[in-house]
């Protein structure tokens, strides 16, 4: 009988065993079905597309006029293009009256008016800078005026030329051999490597601004992190884009890997709050006498999604919770009380209590699930960030997600697709530089090819210590200078 027991007891923890590794190649067939064959962009429905769901008349009325709003801003912004009129002349034919056989010659007010908003082909201008000379009647002095401001000494292209280059590659992910194809079009033709010149140039020119930016992101209490790869060229390997942020600045750093050496170089030594995914790439920041790590509550969401397929009814009922927990968030923007001591004591109170029942569904789950299904991973995923994922109930400044930080790297992505690699890491902390300059103009509605043509000039000249009126969010636009034109 004992033989028996002993046998039956075997056979049940082979049966587990199996079953465990059953739902692991499961997991992972899923996942390996889902890149494959699925869609390349990822499906997770944002936590506010599915709360207006549930929305009130109130907060469906509020949306409705934020939306009119927009739509008035982005009018009165037409209306403030350039504008010309074209006036459409009656023909000899079309005067002639049919009914009377008369003409049609008595204006009626100033026509009928039809709008149209048509493009008109970019150019480049040959400028010719002709400095005036004067003598003295003496013969010993000839006064010059003052050249023309330069990027570069001795160079022959202009500051809003290395701009129009740069954010063209940085913000709108050009290659530089697409962009000589259009300026080819334009009349000015220009070969890649005179592009690519110009392009690393200005980014080392402007070295002194965006160092600057990753050391104030450093300086903030809560700055949130990401990275995503690039492929380099020389040597061939993957290299990495880390992206930091605060409020006001977003700041970029390339590196040939993806070690923590970097967020250390960046964050090291610097207290608060770090919001970053689960990679352990970060641990050497919010080691001891370092910064407190706060998780990414999107990052558990998107494991429960991925679970919805092979455990339809579990996974929905956790991403019920879970959108409980963003509904507190959404009801403070709502409210404007964001960041505020209102919104603090909102999230002790109703945010405490949604992610309670998150965590105790999570305890009493748990067991059900095998730890290598998909479910059973996301459930582990979960539980194993601790403390980290309920941080931000104790302070309102910390976002309750990372996905600030995703965003900033779609740009990054989206370069991977169309210029594929950087040629080594100088290039590619060249690059990073830019983007951070773009990208923080950007997030202050600062037009890039304004400020970089303006700090292009301006950056050698300006003085160290007041390099700070440089930086894109706190950059204002000068006069323009008027220069003479000779027919």
């Amino acid at each position: 009988m004992r033989a028996e027991l002993d046998k039956a007891e075997g056979l049940r923890a082979e049966l587990d065993d199996v079953r465990g590794k059953l739902a692991a190649v499961t997991a992972a067939m899923e996942a390996l079905t889902r890149r494959v064959l699925g869609p390349k962009s990822e499906k997770v429905p944002p936590p506010e597309k599915e709360l207006r769901k549930d929305e009130s008349d109130d907060d469906a009325e509020a949306r409705q006029l934020a939306a009119l709003a927009r739509r008035r801003e982005r009018a009165a912004l037409k209306e403030k293009l350039r504008s010309e009129t074209v006036v459409h002349h009656l023909g000899d034919d079309q005067r002639q009256c049919p009914s009377c056989g008369g003409t049609a010659d008595r204006a009626l007010g100033s026509g009928k008016q039809t709008f149209l908003y048509e493009y008109v082909p970019g150019y480049f201008v040959r400028q010719c800078h002709i400095q005036e000379k004067a003598a003295c009647t003496c013969g010993q002095f000839i006064a010059t005026a003052d050249a023309p401001a330069r990027p570069i000494e001795g160079g022959h292209y202009g500051a809003g030329f290395m701009a129009h280059i740069a954010v063209m590659k940085c913000a709108d992910a050009i290659p530089l051999h697409r962009l000589a194809k259009q300026y080819q079009r334009l009349g000015i033709p220009m070969s890649r490597s005179t592009l690519t010149d110009l392009f690393h140039a200005a980014a080392e020119k402007l070295a002194p601004l965006w160092q600057r930016l990753l050391w104030l992101v450093a300086q903030h209490d809560i700055v949130q992190a990401d990275e995503t790869s690039l492929v380099m060229q020389k040597p061939f390997r993957r290299g990495f884009v880390w992206t930091f942020l605060c409020d006001a600045i977003i700041a970029y750093r390339f590196a040939p890997d993806r070690s923590g050496e970097t967020p250390l170089a960046v964050l090291g030594g610097t207290q608060g709050t770090l919001v970053v995914d689960a990679y352990t790439g970060y641990n050497r920041v919010v080691d001891v006498d370092g910064r407190t790590r706060s998780s990414c509550l999107a990052h558990v969401r998107r494991k429960f999604f991925e679970a919805l397929t092979s455990h339809p009814e579990a996974a929905r009922r956790a991403l019920d919770l879970i959108l409980e927990i963003y509904r507190v968030e959404h009801d403070a923007k709502q409210r404007g009380i964001v960041r505020t001591a209102a919104h603090l004591q909102l999230r002790q109170t109703r945010g405490r209590e949604a992610m309670n029942a998150f965590l105790a569904w999570l305890e009493a789950e748990q067991a059900n699930y095998p730890p290598k299904s998909a479910l059973g991973q996301a459930i582990s995923y979960t539980r194993n960030r601790g403390e980290t994922l309920t941080r931000f109930l104790d302070d309102a400044r910390i976002p309750v997600d990372n996905n600030a930080s995703e965003r900033a790297l779609r740009i990054v992505a989206l370069g991977r697709k169309n210029f594929l690699f950087v040629g080594n890491p100088e290039t590619g902390n060249n690059l990073a530089g830019l983007y951070s300059l773009i990208a923080t103009c950007d997030l202050h509605n600062v037009d890039p090819i304004e400020y970089l043509r303006d700090v292009l000039i301006r950056v050698d000249t300006h003085p160290a210590a007041a390099i700070d009126e440089l930086l894109p969010h706190r950059w204002r636009a000068p006069e323009r200078l008027e220069f003479a034109v000779a027919a």
